[in-house]
């Protein structure tokens, strides 16, 4: 809908608002749930006249020009047609017992023809007008009033709707810039027009009626921007802009020239008297009109800044891996926003995404991937100390989100990123760091002079988990792919075995003192590990549990890694005094994660991925 008129226009006749009209009789139901056709269901208005039909058990039609990206819910037919087509509307208006008619041109012209379609099947038509009565909408009210059938006109004054024309200001500064602050104005909720519209389609009043729909108050236009605020929990100032500038802003959007002057011609009329309330809305549905406060808050979601950020909206393969624009989220207690510089792939994310993890980590959907986190901070919220704006951080964020723009984190589990690598490297750093870091000193507990084979050693645990051990002193066997082989060695490994080359055994040659499985590998190569650590030696895995025989002198850990800030800031150190190494495989662009998510799946991962928003 374009901007309404907030004046009763002085050319409007006899008519009063809400009053019934003398017109056709109205024809009995028919027997059963009625069948409405509803032109216009993609709009802002008819998407709320199909939730309130369908709540009201009709039968609901949806005529569109493009059927597949309707996106309607489930139990509307939607069938292609055309406005401009009357013929194409046959088929739509076959059986059906009303029409909610919104005409979307700037002329009359063809609405003669739909109308007579319409007569000859229907036998009510329910038209959204505006209070402006525009010469074209006047027409098509005049042909609504002689088309033979019940009718009712729906006359609503601003929409609260039209206010959504000032999120981008209210996003990016606070601000709405327009003329006519101090125009006065009655915003009528869109919910509230359609629920009219659902009365009159489906009920048995409002036969030959002129609906004049407003909200309950009249208020300015800078009011309002101060009632958007206060929704937002932050100010929202109203800049008075020349009409010129007005104008040009309305041109640029995509109004007509003509549109565009009787909206300032409106806007200067109102300025003189505080602007008509109806009790209409009330009459009609029998609850009050809801105020521009309901609307500010149920959607000041709009106006919050948004950001880019990969969700999955169910379980499934790579494919239910959407980039979504979702509004960014503000710091609570103890929290601070991170604008990502990058994130990193995890495979554990490929199973959750998968739905295998649903009992061990349960989610709520929608989910934002992404547990880790590299960026610079760029808002605190209350309780934080010791981080402010600029700081560049990196973390592990076990609730998800690092796969966006903005990513919120608790303070308390970042550490300083380090300064020696690019900060999208370092979101390859905290949960394979900190596991790896785990599973050497504390699953481990290695120390110079152990002999230790690290099963995965090419993978993003595992090139953190040789240089480790390397550092703890320990003598390193590394169990990698042969398109990792090369690359764990200069991560110095002492022996690097061909996983894929035959048993493990020989080519391992004398018993280890600890043995790491950092590799998602099948029950029975778990098995093949344990023959491989010395009597009384230690396995622990991160992964695949490997089980000990009874009588087999060795002790089994499965260790499941944990947020550490601390040991997290002692990796970061590693890094900048070069004694760690941050081998990053491959970047790639955020909207590739679902081809990285497929990857994975096709084969192992080589070191780490980063993803860069």
């Amino acid at each position: 809908m374009s901007e309404q008129s907030t004046n009763q226009p002085p050319d409007q006749g006899p008519r009063e608002q809400g009053r019934q009209e003398e017109g056709p009789r109205e024809q009995p139901p028919e027997q059963g749930r009625p069948t409405v056709l509803v032109t216009g269901a993609t709009g802002t208005v008819g998407r709320l006249v199909v939730d309130g039909l369908l709540a009201a058990g009709a039968e609901v039609r949806a005529l569109s020009r493009a059927p597949e990206r309707a996106a309607l819910p489930a139990g509307v037919r939607v069938l292609r047609g055309d406005l401009t087509d009357p013929a194409s509307l046959r088929a739509a208006l076959g059986g059906a017992d009303a029409v909610f008619l919104l005409w979307p041109f700037a002329g009359a012209e063809g609405a003669r023809a739909v109308l007579e379609e319409t007569a000859r099947h229907a036998r009510r038509v329910v038209y959204l007008s505006s209070a402006a009565v525009r010469e074209h909408e006047r027409e098509v009210e005049r042909l609504v009033e002689r088309s033979g059938i019940g009718w009712t006109v729906l006359r609503p004054h601003a929409l609260a709707a039209n206010a959504r024309r000032w999120a981008d200001g209210v996003r990016t500064g606070g601000v709405v810039r327009e003329a006519f602050g101090a125009a006065t104005t009655a915003p009528v909720d869109e919910r509230d027009v359609a629920a009219v519209a659902v009365r009159a389609l489906t009920g048995d009043g409002q036969l030959g009626a002129v609906l004049e729909l407003t909200g309950p108050r009249s208020m300015t236009r800078s009011e309002q921007a101060g009632i958007l605020g206060e929704a937002l929990g932050r100010p929202v100032r109203w800049e008075e802009a020349g009409e010129p500038e007005a104008r040009q802003q309305m041109l640029d959007r995509g109004w007509p020239a003509a549109a565009a002057d009787g909206v300032l011609r409106d806007l200067a009329a109102s300025l003189a008297a505080p602007a008509v309330i109806t009790d209409t809305v009330r009459e009609v549905t029998g609850a009050p009109a809801l105020s521009f406060h309901d609307w500010a808050r149920a959607h000041a979601g709009e106006f919050r800044p948004t950001m880019r950020a990969a969700r999955i909206h169910g379980f499934g393969g790579p494919e239910v891996i959407r980039i979504d624009t979702v509004p960014r989220p503000m710091p609570g207690a103890g929290e601070v926003l991170i604008r990502v510089a990058a994130t990193s792939f995890n495979p554990t994310e490929a199973a959750l995404r998968a739905g295998l993890l649903r009992d061990l980590l349960p989610v709520a959907l929608p989910y934002t991937l992404g547990w880790d986190v590299a960026g610079t901070v760029v808002g605190t919220g209350p309780g934080v100390t010791g981080l402010a704006p600029c700081d560049r951080v990196i973390g592990r964020v076990d609730a998800g989100g690092g796969g966006a723009e903005y990513a919120l984190a608790p303070a308390a589990l970042l550490a300083a990123a380090p300064r020696t690598v690019p900060l999208a490297d370092a979101a390859a750093i905290p949960l394979a760091g900190l596991t790896a870091w785990q599973a050497v000193f504390e699953g481990a507990r290695l120390g110079a002079g152990q002999r230790v084979l690290v099963n995965g050693a090419g993978g993003g645990v595992g090139v953190f988990a040789v240089q480790l051990a390397k550092h703890a002193g320990a003598e390193v066997v590394a169990v990698a792919g042969p398109h990792s082989a090369a690359a764990v060695a200069r991560l110095g490994a002492d022996q690097v075995v061909d996983r894929t080359a035959g048993p493990l055994a020989g080519a391992v040659g004398r018993p280890v003192d600890v043995v790491l499985n950092l590799a998602p590998v099948a029950p029975e190569a778990a098995a093949a590990l344990v023959p491989l650590v010395r009597p009384g030696g230690l396995l622990v895995s991160v992964a695949t549990p490997v089980p000990v025989p009874p009588g087999v002198d060795a002790t089994a850990v499965h260790l499941v890694a944990r947020n550490d800030a601390r040991q997290l800031a002692r990796l970061v150190r590693l890094v900048d005094s070069g004694a760690l190494t941050v081998p990053v495989a491959a970047s790639y662009p955020l909207d590739e994660l679902a081809r990285v998510h497929r990857d994975s799946e096709a084969g192992p991962a080589r070191g780490k991925i980063t993803l860069v928003p």
